[in-house]
């Protein structure tokens, strides 16, 4: 294969064919990842035009498949004319070199894929600059298997017109190529490293700054609706497209629930199932929004007959975040989409405690407002507060997050009958002590 076909990883608008392979002791699915192999690839924007699956025992040290299928594979290609091979798996540098010298065509695996899309998506500077260290650190230790260029730059010692281009100080075997590249890569490295760092303090100086606010965040599966409940939620209008992965930046609104209580909803990138670990790692400072949240809503696409697999592969990210112990409400999504109710009742069976919701027609939103509503404010009492006149961030902080119903005034004070949630009282004493509750003349729920 010519060496430019594997400098250019982009798949977009090329044909090409899908391998999966199923063995024993494997945790997933393989037909249903084949399946998203497929969204993944037409996200991409590639023209799928076949597939290959086999079923083996161990995996060849060789070409990951056997060698019939590799050969079965190659006349594939040749036969539909296809200009890359993309694998379920990841294919060590070997294995690709060994499938693309038998296809003659660029071959890619999983990972390269995902990061290739990521790549093609990402809009911000900060999204960029994680993508790129991500496609860096996947690439580092695959040099070798992936560039041919490694001849030697010779000494100047040397009588070939290579050997000229030395001078002083470069006598002797000189150095490969592959090591001026290796020097190349890990200084970028360091380097993005750095800049991702200082976002990542900003991030968590941002996220600081809204201790006084209940913070929201939606997590799921790619194309299980975040965008479009967050619209539905706050009006923010974000980026709305059946793809995977259709937006990778972080956005974050006011959510107002009502009674002078709101959150801040944030709305974070989609995972998959083996979502490469350098991608997780780079855009750990993008997802410090789930990892600082009071509370995860966990979208889940019910309507996907894949619906558990990919519940239980957003927990395992969310467990790599370190977020497995926070306040999570699952929200059974795309209710609408549902055609048997007993597809539905089996779900709810499975994830007892979620929250049937239709993003797009509003289904099951006014239970989720209260839901999180109870969360943020608590049950609602009915008080008496006395406030000192000069204290008026704690009459502000009642204006916005409780009910005033009456107001009276002596010299120094103001005595307020308010309806006031249990979790912002408590905030509001251990922020302004000198507030005192005089009398409780009710209390109840919201």
């Amino acid at each position: 294969m010519e060496n430019d076909q594997r400098q250019q990883i982009g798949v977009a608008s090329e044909r090409a064919i899908l391998v999966g392979i199923e063995l024993p002791d494997s945790p997933f699915d393989s037909r249903q990842s084949l399946r998203e192999l497929l969204a993944l690839a037409e996200s991409a924007g590639t023209d799928v035009v076949s597939s290959i699956f086999q079923r083996r025992y161990r995996i060849d040290p060789k070409y990951f498949i056997g060698r019939g299928k590799v050969e079965e594979l190659a006349a594939k290609v040749e036969a539909e004319e296809a200009q890359v091979v993309i694998f379920d798996d990841d294919l060590s540098p070997a294995q690709l070199r060994e499938v693309e010298d038998v296809c003659k065509c660029k071959v890619i695996d999983r990972s390269e894929l995902i990061l290739d899309i990521f790549a093609n998506r990402a809009r911000t500077h900060e999204a960029r600059l994680q993508v790129e260290l991500a496609q860096l650190e996947y690439t580092a230790p695959r040099l070798r298997g992936m560039w041919k260029h490694l001849e030697r730059i010779a000494g100047a010692g040397g009588g070939t017109g290579a050997g000229v281009v030395g001078g002083v100080g470069t006598r002797g075997p000189g150095e490969r190529q592959i090591e001026i590249d290796r020097r190349i890569v890990k200084r970028r490295i360091t380097q993005l490293k750095r800049e991702i760092a200082a976002i990542g303090r900003r991030k968590v100086r941002q996220v600081s700054a809204r201790e006084d606010q209940f913070n929201v965040s939606l997590v799921g599966y790619t194309n299980a609706g975040k965008s479009t409940l967050m619209n539905c939620l706050t009006d923010a209008g974000v980026h709305v497209e059946d793809r995977l992965f259709a937006t990778l930046d972080t956005k974050t609104r006011r959510w107002s629930l009502g009674g002078g209580n709101e959150a801040l909803l944030s709305d974070t990138v989609g995972f998959v199932q083996r979502l490469p670990h350098h991608l997780v790692a780079s855009f750990r400072a993008t997802l410090e929004e789930a990892i600082h949240a009071d509370l995860l809503l966990h979208v889940v696409d019910g309507s996907s007959p894949a619906a558990m697999e990919q519940y239980k592969a957003v927990c395992r990210v969310l467990e790599d975040l370190g977020c497995e112990g926070h306040r999570t409400l699952v929200l059974l999504n795309k209710i609408d989409l549902i055609s048997e109710r007993a597809d539905l009742q089996v779900l709810q069976h499975q994830l007892p405690d979620a929250l049937p919701v239709s993003a797009r027609t509003g289904v099951g939103v006014t239970e989720l407002v209260e839901r999180v509503l109870d969360m943020v404010a608590g049950p609602t009492q009915r008080l008496t507060l006395r406030i000192r006149m000069s204290d008026g961030r704690a009459i502000a902080f009642l204006e916005h997050r409780a009910e005033v119903l009456e107001r009276h005034y002596t010299n120094s004070s103001v005595d307020m009958d308010v309806k006031i949630g249990s979790v912002h009282l408590s905030r509001l004493l251990a922020n302004h002590p000198e507030t005192q509750v005089m009398t409780e003349t009710s209390s109840g729920s919201a």
